[in-house]
């Protein structure tokens, strides 16, 4: 006689179902389990890699994941130290404000810091380094306000790609309102 937990298939303290099928003991079961054609993944994968997808063996079909899913892993080919990543040109926006950006600021750098640098190219109204919202910290660029247009257009000739704290900066034109509508 059936217990009622084994009729209607609820859960019993386990966390498993039990259904009827009598005894099983995980020799017999694993032999009964026919192979399964590969699953979706495994057809993509062999798409695009060129082989030919296996199909899974009995023994993997039975045993199931330990989040009850199949998972697929991809190997990737690590990156080698010979092989150095290629620097990304800045893109370099035409000077047609008196405010330029400053990139690839070092992230200890503070205004007084890009007053001192700028003094030399011109006189600067206004010095802003981007930080983030909640933590303050630097995000790494700044804006830099001179006094005109030219002065702007010198800045980017004479300090861009310029060692300064330790990393080499990036100086262009700041896209004003217009530039960014147009991309």
């Amino acid at each position: 006689m059936r217990s009622d937990s084994q009729q209607t298939g609820r859960r019993r303290r386990g966390g498993r179902r039990h259904t009827s099928r009598g005894p099983r003991d995980s020799a017999s079961s694993t032999s009964r389990v026919p192979a399964k054609k590969p699953g979706f993944f495994q057809r993509l994968i062999a798409f695009f890699t060129g082989a030919k997808p296996a199909a899974k063996s009995p023994a993997r079909a039975a045993a199931p994941a330990s989040n009850g899913r199949n998972r697929i892993t991809v190997e990737s080919q690590p990156r080698t130290q010979s092989e150095p990543r290629a620097a990304r040109k800045p893109e370099l926006v035409e000077v047609t404000s008196p405010k330029v950006y400053v990139g690839n600021l070092s992230f200890d750098a503070v205004e007084s810091d890009l007053f001192e640098l700028f003094a030399g190219v011109g006189s600067v109204q206004n010095a802003e380094i981007v930080s983030h919202r909640e933590t303050q910290k630097s995000k790494g660029f700044a804006f830099v306000t001179l006094a005109s247009v030219e002065e702007a257009k010198r800045a980017v000739v004479e300090l861009h790609d310029k060692e300064f704290m330790g990393r080499r900066l990036v100086i262009s034109g700041a896209k004003t309102s217009d530039v960014r509508d147009s991309r």
